[in-house]
């Protein structure tokens, strides 16, 4: 055991003395919760998400973090005015090593770069495997896996999706972006894409790949457009990037003309349905969806091994850009203390 370690009620293990990620969270301002919060924004055990996020909500955060500068912006996100004010709030000793493995004897014993380390409790909070540039490992499932939990198939989440063959025309519009509305099953999203080299991205589309797997996506490119009377052609009438208009028809094998000949064209930019061809990639990921069963967890404590514990993204709990995963690391850490000081 680490000799300087010893009698400490609790240590916090990290490889990082600065969370990286919390550190470029929201291009750097950290958007950290929400104006509007529920399991609706969440995948995973509705019942289980909105019974944590009751217990310390968004108002709870922002009680928390009063004495920092922050702002309700894009969509009722709270943002830092600067990310490192949320770090220096959330500071705290830490024990500077990487996590090599965990075993169980009469305690358990963490495996370090810089020694073992004896613990009662162990409580697993080290995110997904997203970002692995920024440190992300993938530990907390390969512990979890060690103690017989299942892994809920990782996949990449807020992220931008690749085209197939038919939509490359996309691809000569890079950094081309616009308000759009995008419909995948029951969930709809309306907020600005981006179109880049390798596909899309932007706001709606992060959002939609919370939710998708496989199959098809509807695109508006148009969202809320109403036909008037004019002799405009479409590029010069649609209130959407001319560029984008041009490549579009010319994508469809349809003419530039007025509206009145433009039926097709604009049912078209208003149901355009098409099947991604996949993700970005973790490294292009914000968080990563699946993880850590949680029918195999009871108040986020193992039911296979007493004593371990998950929190955080790490879990098969998966939010909506916009604060919703900050808010569900806060909840989880908060939820599981107080059931830990009450025990």
């Amino acid at each position: 055991m680490a000799k300087h370690l010893k009698g400490k009620n609790f240590l916090i293990i990290d490889k990082n003395q600065t969370p990286l990620k919390l550190k470029i969270s929201g291009g750097g301002k950290c958007n950290f919760t929400n104006e509007f919060i529920s399991n609706d924004n969440y995948i995973g055990d509705k019942k289980l998400i909105q019974k944590v996020l009751t217990h310390y909500t968004n108002k709870d955060v922002l009680k928390f973090f009063k004495d920092i500068n922050y702002k309700r912006i894009k969509n009722n996100q709270y943002f830092a005015s600067n990310s490192n004010e949320i770090i220096k709030k959330l500071n705290q000793k830490k024990f500077i090593a990487e996590i090599l493995d965990v075993e169980k004897r009469d305690n358990f014993i963490v495996h370090t770069t810089k020694g073992d380390i004896e613990a009662k409790k162990v409580v697993v909070a080290t995110g997904g495997v997203s970002y692995k540039k920024l440190g992300a490992t993938d530990i907390g499932y390969k512990i979890a896996e060690q103690f017989g939990h299942d892994i809920i198939s990782l996949k990449p989440a807020l992220v931008g999706l690749s085209l197939q063959k038919e939509q490359f025309w996309m691809k000569s519009l890079s950094g081309v972006g616009f308000e759009v509305e995008i419909k995948i099953g029951k969930k709809s999203f309306q907020d600005n894409i981006l179109f880049s080299h390798r596909g899309i991205t932007g706001p709606a589309v992060l959002n939609s790949s919370l939710y998708w797997d496989r199959g098809k996506i509807e695109i508006d490119f148009i969202p809320g457009f109403k036909p008037l009377r004019s002799n405009k052609t479409l590029s010069n009438l649609l209130n959407i990037p001319k560029r984008f208009t041009l490549e579009f028809l010319k994508a469809h094998k349809l003419k530039d003309d007025t509206l009145q000949n433009s039926k097709k064209a604009i049912e078209l930019l208003q149901n355009y349905s098409f099947a991604p061809a996949g993700y970005f990639g973790f490294e292009m990921a914000e968080v990563t969806k699946g993880g850590v069963k949680l029918s195999e967890l009871k108040n986020f404590e193992s039911k296979k091994v007493k004593n371990l514990y998950f929190i955080g993204e790490v879990l098969e709990v998966t939010g909506e850009l916009g604060g919703y995963n900050l808010q569900w690391c806060f909840s989880s850490a908060k939820y599981l203390s107080l059931l830990l000081c009450n025990s």
